[in-house]
């Protein structure tokens, strides 16, 4: 059995995430509590009872996933519900999470990264309207394809690599709506997403260029065990990698469903997805309908020490 660990991100929260694992388990109230004390406000309070629209935010929602899900894998771990992975990998921000639980930055300095990179990402979405368009049957050079038609000189690129059919575009407003004509032209089918702004593009340039700095001064080691970059789909291989893959990342498309395959070309055949919601065991069964997938979101099934 060779097991990899997966994280989600940002699209995951929902109010009263982690609720349960806090009210059961001494050490996610632990990770709670640390991470209340350590960003000066009540996370917790805005995790448990929100409101939605404000979990929502960029710069909410990002360290709210990171820390449930580190609370539900630590969890798991002090349960013996979970063996250390022998892989991780996230999905944008569950990037992050999969480098903590790996080892390469404490927990604390986590903290302060995500903290930062979802301010960041607010603030760049906010500098200038932009939007993503889920594009459903389409495969990498369609999706180019359609980009390509209908960019007109503004911004529109593949921002997420999800399934092998799943493929998220993100730009300026008006080329995602042109996009949606060109795709259904296509014979592809167009969802427009209801999200602060054209992550994973060039609109986020000035969160890459600021998030440069924030990574420069925190300490990062060397992953106990590999973690899959999005940006290359392989394996970290160095710490100055390490910082680098991180800013591009902002900018970069996710190649998600080229890290799963990367994962199970490396001998992986047992997954755990933690945190909350269900979004990456929906993507997997795309990728691979015969995939062993665990999921843990909520203490469903599982006993509180006595």
């Amino acid at each position: 059995m060779t097991l990899a660990l997966l994280c989600p991100g940002q699209g995951a929260q929902t109010v009263g995430m982690g609720r349960d694992f806090y009210n059961a388990f001494g050490v996610a109230r632990r990770v709670f509590d640390q991470a209340d004390k350590a960003l000066g406000f009540p996370l917790t309070k805005l995790c448990f009872e929100g409101p939605q629209e404000k979990l929502n935010q960029t710069d909410n929602a990002q360290v709210a996933i990171y820390v449930t899900s580190v609370a539900i894998y630590e969890t798991l771990l002090e349960l013996g519900k979970t063996t250390a992975p022998q892989f991780a990998a996230g999905l944008s921000l569950g990037e992050y999470t999969a480098l903590h639980i790996a080892g390469a930055f404490s927990f604390e300095d986590g903290l302060k990264v995500v903290r930062a990179r979802g301010q960041l990402m607010q603030a760049a979405a906010e500098a200038a309207p932009s939007t993503m368009l889920a594009l459903l049957g389409a495969d990498e050079p369609g999706a180019n394809a359609v980009c390509d038609e209908a960019r007109e000189g503004d911004i529109l690129v593949p921002a997420n690599f999800n399934t092998p059919g799943q493929i998220v575009l993100s730009g300026s407003v008006p080329a995602c709506a042109r996009a949606q004509k060109v795709a259904e032209a296509k014979g592809f089918k167009s969802i427009p997403l209801q999200v602060a702004g054209a992550f994973h593009s060039p609109f986020m340039q000035s969160a890459a260029d600021q998030m440069a700095n924030v990574l420069r001064d925190v300490r990062i080691d060397q992953p106990k065990i590999p973690v899959i970059s999005n940006v290359t789909a392989k394996p970290h291989d160095s710490i100055d990698g390490i910082r680098s893959l991180l800013v591009q990342q902002i900018v970069a498309p996710v190649r998600w469903y080229q890290s799963i395959e990367t994962l199970r070309s490396l001998g992986v055949d047992q997954w755990l997805e933690v945190g909350p919601g269900r979004s990456i065991v929906g993507m997997m069964k795309k990728i691979d309908r015969k995939a062993n997938v665990t999921n843990y979101s909520t203490t469903e099934g599982l006993v509180a020490p006595a």
